[in-house]
C-alpha cells in the first residue's frame, strides 16, 4: 500500500477523477433525459398544434364565404357544401378538444381553455347558420326581414368565433415562446453542465500531471543530473587518486631516504646550535610532507570499514573527549546534543576521523569566541535510491560561512582556503561516509555559521 506523500496525494487525485467522472456520467444521463423530454414534446403534433387557430380561422372563412353565397343564390347544393364542410370542421375540432380527447397535444391552461370556448360557440355558430338556412328556406313567403336578422346574428357568432380564434392564437404564441424558453434554459443547463465537467477534467488532469512531475518526474530528472554529476566526478576522482597514489609512492622514497640523512647529520651537529635549529626546521617540514603523502594515499586508497552496530551518542561523546581540550584552548565552547535511543552501523574510526575533522574546520572558521555544537537526531532522507529513516550527526558552529566562491570548489581534491591545508579533507570525509552507504551534507549563511552533517542510515533496536 503506498504510504508516501505523493502515493497519498495521487490517491486522492485518483478518488477526485472517479467522483469527476461519476459525476460527468450523471450530468450526461441528465442531459441525455432533458433532451428526451424536449424530442417528446417537440413532436409534429406538437408543432401542428401551434397551428391549430390558423387551420380553424382558414375553415371559417370557407365556411362563412359558403354561407354568404347560399344566402345570396339560395343554391341547395351551396348548403350541402356548407353543411358537410361545418361537419367536418365540428369533427376536427372534437377531436383536438382536450376536454374530449385526453391525447390532445395542447398542453397548456390557456390553450385549453381558449380551445374549449372555441368548440363550445362554434356549436352556437352553427345554429346560427342553421337559422339562417331556415330562414332562407321561407323567404320567398314571408318578408326578408326575417332573414337579415338571422344573418345578423350570423355575424355576431362569426365576430365572437374570430375573437375565441385570436384568443387561441394568443395562447398558441405564449405556448410556443414557454416551450422555447424552456428548451433554451434546458440546453443552457446542459452546456454549463458539460463546460464545467470538461473544465474539472482538465484541471484535475492538470494537477495529476503536475503531481506527477513534481513528485516523480522532476526527482528522477534531479537523480539523473545528481547521478550522472556523481559518476564523473568519481572517475575524476579514480584518475586523479591512481595518480596521487603513484606520486605518494614515488614521494615516500626519497623522504624516507631523508629522514635516515637528516638523523644522521642531527647527531654530528648536536654540537652547533645554529644548525640544530636548521634541522629542526627541515624535520617539521619532512613530517609534513609525510602527512600530505598519508592524506594522498588516504584519498586515493581509502581502506575497509569495519562495521558495528552501535548508538551515535557514543562515537560523538567520544569525539568531545577528543576534541574538547584543543576547542577550550582556543576559547570555543563546545555543546553536545544527543539521543541515547539512535542507533547505526558504522566503523567508530573512520567515523570518528571524519566528525573531528569537521570539528576542527568548524573551530578554523569561527575569529574569537563562539560555539561548536555536535548533536544528532532523527530525520527522513533519500538514501541509497529511496527516502528512508536515517540519523544526523551534526557539526555547526557560529563562524563566517563559506563564500559563495569556495563552495563551488568544497569538495575538489586540493582546494584548500587555508594556507596550510592539503585540501584533502572534506573530499576524504565524503569519501569514508559514501562508502557508508550515507551522504555527507551541509548549509552555510555568510556571516551566520555552517552547519555539516553526516547522514547515515538508521537502525532499529530489535532487542527494544
Amino acid at each position: 500500500m503506498i504510504k508516501t506523500p505523493f502515493g497519498v496525494r495521487l490517491w486522492i487525485l485518483i478518488a477526485a477523477l472517479f467522483l469527476l467522472v461519476g459525476g460527468i456520467i450523471y450530468g450526461l444521463a441528465f442531459a441525455e433525459r432533458r433532451i428526451k423530454q424536449l424530442e417528446n414534446r417537440l413532436t409534429s403534433s406538437q408543432l401542428e398544434s401551434f397551428q391549430f387557430a390558423g387551420e380553424i380561422r382558414h375553415g371559417l372563412g370557407n365556411l362563412n364565404h359558403s354561407l354568404l353565397r347560399y344566402a345570396l343564390l339560395r343554391d341547395p347544393k351551396l348548403w350541402e357544401q356548407f353543411a358537410q364542410a361545418s361537419n367536418d370542421l365540428d369533427r376536427w375540432i372534437d377531436d383536438r378538444d382536450p376536454n374530449l380527447n385526453p391525447h390532445s397535444p395542447l398542453t397548456t391552461d390557456p390553450e385549453r381553455k381558449a380551445f374549449k370556448e372555441l368548440n363550445n360557440a362554434y356549436d352556437e355558430y352553427r345554429a346560427a347558420a342553421q337559422a339562417v338556412h331556415s330562414s332562407q328556406l321561407t323567404a320567398s313567403v314571408n318578408s326578408t326581414s326575417k332573414l337579415d336578422s338571422q344573418l345578423d346574428a350570423f355575424d355576431v357568432q362569426v365576430q365572437r368565433m374570430s375573437a375565441l380564434v385570436h384568443q387561441l392564437a394568443d395562447a398558441h404564441h405564449q405556448a410556443e415562446v414557454g416551450f422555447l424558453a424552456s428548451a433554451n434554459a434546458s440546453l443552457a443547463k446542459i452546456k454549463g453542465i458539460l463546460v464545467v465537467s470538461v473544465g474539472m477534467l482538465l484541471a484535475l488532469v492538470a494537477a495529476m500531471g503536475g503531481v506527477i512531475y513534481r513528485d516523480t518526474i522532476a526527482p528522477l530528472r534531479t537523480k539523473l543530473v545528481q547521478s550522472q554529476t556523481l559518476l564523473e566526478r568519481q572517475q575524476k576522482l579514480a584518475t586523479l587518486g591512481t595518480l596521487a597514489a603513484g606520486i605518494a609512492h614515488e614521494i615516500r622514497n626519497p623522504l624516507t631516504s631523508l629522514k635516515a640523512r637528516l638523523y644522521t647529520l642531527e647527531k654530528h651537529l648536536q654540537v652547533v646550535p645554529a644548525a640544530r635549529k636548521d634541522t629542526d626546521i627541515i624535520s617539521a617540514e619532512i613530517s609534513r610532507l609525510e602527512r600530505i603523502v598519508q592524506d594522498v594515499l588516504s584519498f586515493a586508497r581509502p581502506s575497509d570499514l569495519r562495521l558495528e552496530t552501535l548508538a551515535a551518542e557514543t562515537v560523538i561523546r567520544e569525539v568531545q573527549g577528543l576534541v574538547s581540550p584543543d576547542l577550550e584552548g582556543r576559547g570555543l565552547q563546545l555543546v553536545v546534543e544527543s539521543n541515547p535511543e539512535l542507533l547505526i552501523r558504522a566503523d567508530s574510526g573512520h567515523l570518528k576521523q571524519v566528525l573531528i575533522n569537521l570539528v576542527r574546520n568548524a573551530a578554523e572558521a569561527i575569529d574569537g569566541a563562539g560555539t561548536v555544537t555536535l548533536r544528532t537526531r532523527a530525520a527522513r532522507a533519500p538514501l541509497a535510491g529511496g527516502e528512508k529513516d536515517a540519523v544526523v550527526l551534526e557539526v555547526s558552529d557560529t563562524g563566517k560561512g563559506i563564500p559563495p566562491e569556495a563552495e563551488k570548489h568544497l569538495f575538489d581534491p586540493f582546494f584548500s582556503t587555508k594556507e596550510t591545508g592539503t585540501g584533502l579533507g572534506l573530499p576524504i570525509a565524503a569519501r569514508i561516509v559514501e562508502k557508508h552507504g550515507g551522504v555527507l551534507q551541509y548549509q552555510t549563511r555568510p556571516g551566520h555559521g555552517t552547519t555539516f552533517g553526516v547522514v547515515l542510515p538508521r537502525q532499529i533496536n530489535h532487542s527494544a
